[in-house]
């Protein structure tokens, strides 16, 4: 099989035939993959952001079919069309998935490498453990909702993180009717926050980037006012006039930074009760090398001021209960109530893989698939 290989971080990636994918073990399923979108998560390990360990293969936002099952499992069969998640669904039964937190589920198995080079070296999954970089991909049972049959298998990779990971984390914030939201970025995990804000009946909805045309984008998805944080002096009182003086009920950071400026200006553009939802991966919460100074957390003392009384969440792929959650959207996409095709700019077969790659780091692209069938 294909698959795209990460060498060097910082160097394109190199597609090579005849790389093996194990058969499914104890619990697994063998993917024949369809469309993996191009994530930033996935740019930052092939990048060289996050470190990884020896020659991987990244891919995480993917949809395909079941190929082949494993001893014990019993959710899917072969011929299924499934999303393919970097989270899990849970085993249903440990204290964390019967809490109701089953992305936070103990038995989680670790990833462990299913894909090797022709010559029989290990390649490590890169930004999760699906390896979605490749025409087939090993992974738990855990890992996959199955789709109905109507339902367009590329278009539903984007599900897989973009979506759950943005509308989810308002979901889960607990975003209300008439309460303001904030989303800072507005790329394909920001827009899905902002339709899921605006599907809450959130108002009003501020969308904050520095590209116009991601602005204009968000338009469409639900935002109520736009703020290019370049046109204006202040951005956190642009923000806090957008929302009456107030402050955004809820700000929404889905951006990646190196520092904690835009951490401390969520806090300054929140209302006293605001909740700052931290989204993306990355910045602001203290750098990986265990030896370089901690982060300025200034933006934290905002918090405490007297008379308020802010939280700061974190989510990770929007905290789902992604096998209730991903029928869910697909159940609104069909009803023309869930914005999908609209964030795909495009699609690569995988021997492309690097421009698609390109585009995404252009800024220009909310998502790009590539094609593996």
């Amino acid at each position: 099989m294909k698959a795209a290989i990460c060498y060097e971080q910082g160097k394109p990636l190199v597609v090579e035939d005849g790389v093996i994918c194990d058969p499914p073990g104890k619990g697994e399923v063998k993917i024949k993959v369809v469309a993996t979108a191009v994530c930033r998560s996935d740019l930052h390990f092939i990048g060289g952001l996050f470190p990884s360990h020896g020659p991987g293969v990244a891919g995480h936002e993917t949809s395909g079919y079941v190929e082949e099952i494993g001893e014990g499992v019993t959710r899917v069969e072969p011929g299924d069309a499934v999303c393919v998640i970097a989270g899990t669904v849970g085993c249903g039964m440990c204290p964390s998935c019967i809490a109701g937190h089953r992305m936070m589920c103990m038995n989680r198995s670790r990833p462990v490498p299913h894909q090797h080079t022709k010559d029989g070296k290990d390649l490590s999954p890169l930004a999760g453990p699906v390896a979605g970089f490749a025409e087939y991909t090993t992974v738990a049972e855990y890992q996959l909702v199955k789709l109905p049959e109507d339902m367009p298998v590329d278009v539903a990779a984007v599900i897989s993180c973009a979506v759950i990971t943005g509308f989810g984390a308002v979901l889960t914030a607990g975003v209300k009717l008439f309460e303001s939201v904030a989303v800072l970025g507005t790329g394909a995990v920001g827009l899905n926050a902002i339709q899921g804000s605006a599907y809450c009946g959130a108002h009003p909805v501020v969308a904050v980037d520095t590209q116009d045309q991601r602005l204009a984008a968000a338009k469409q998805f639900g935002a109520t006012t736009t703020i290019n944080p370049k046109k204006v002096d202040d951005i956190v009182a642009a923000v806090r006039e957008a929302t009456g003086g107030n402050g955004a009920d809820y700000v929404f950071v889905t951006v990646t930074v190196s520092d904690d400026e835009v951490l401390r200006q969520a806090v300054e553009m929140s209302s006293r009760q605001g909740v700052i939802v931290r989204i993306a991966v990355g910045g602001g919460m203290g750098p990986p090398d265990p030896n370089a100074p901690p982060p300025d957390i200034e933006w934290a003392r905002g918090l405490a001021q007297m008379g308020a009384s802010r939280r700061v969440m974190f989510t990770m792929m929007g905290s789902s209960n992604i096998i209730v959650d991903i029928p869910r959207y697909v159940s609104l996409y069909k009803a023309g109530r869930l914005k999908l095709d609209e964030l795909i700019n495009a699609r690569y077969p995988l021997d492309q893989i690097n421009e698609a790659i390109e585009y995404m780091s252009s800024g220009k692209a909310l998502r790009t698939l590539v094609m593996m069938q």
